[in-house]
């Protein structure tokens, strides 16, 4: 996560629940970072209307395997609409982590980039190294990408964000110059 959010900018980050909200904030808490609280399946859709509604900005979307695989029509709709400022990265550890650690699907063999290509993404990617990691960080800040990045299963420590929602919602918009409701 340090890697892919290493010197940020204006870059919009829309993390998903659990260990890529935690990632994210230990990379860096700011507020343009969009954390999902309670979304399940919810980041890649938020993601694509964030990139919809700021088309002059670059959206990145960080879920986890999961999360994408309760959320996983969204990869077609997603693909249809071609928001050019959006990527995706699927932090893949083949664990369903909120819930216990239950290996996901992806642990049995589903191949989540192969599953987006099928969907219509025309540039997906998976990295198994840091390197290959730091590689996939210019093509996300420049190019709609969907890359999943396999990750270990083992429990890390975790940094916890601000988890009051109100708050999020308001500091994102006023980080993005929207006036709150």
């Amino acid at each position: 996560m340090a890697a892919l959010l290493h010197e940020p900018g204006d870059l919009l980050v829309v993390t998903g629940l659990g260990a890529p909200s935690y990632d994210a904030a230990a990379a860096g808490d700011r507020t343009l970072n969009f954390y999902l609280w309670g979304a399940m399946g919810g980041a890649a859709m938020t993601g694509l209307g964030l990139a919809l509604a700021q088309p002059d900005r670059r959206v990145l979307v960080l879920t986890g395997d999961g999360e994408m695989l309760m959320g996983i029509g969204s990869l077609a709709t997603i693909a249809v609409a071609g928001a050019p400022n959006l990527a995706i990265v699927v932090l893949d550890n083949g664990r369903y982590g909120e819930t216990g650690a239950q290996h996901s699907h992806t642990a049995q063999g589903t191949d989540l980039a192969a599953v987006a290509s099928a969907c219509g993404w025309r540039c997906t990617a998976t990295a198994f190294t840091n390197a290959e990691v730091k590689a996939l960080r210019p093509r996300l800040l420049s190019e709609p990408l969907f890359a999943v990045i396999r990750i270990s299963p083992a429990e890390s420590p975790r940094a916890l964000p601000p988890r009051d929602g109100a708050h999020l919602a308001d500091r994102f918009r006023r980080a993005l110059g929207v006036a709150p409701p």
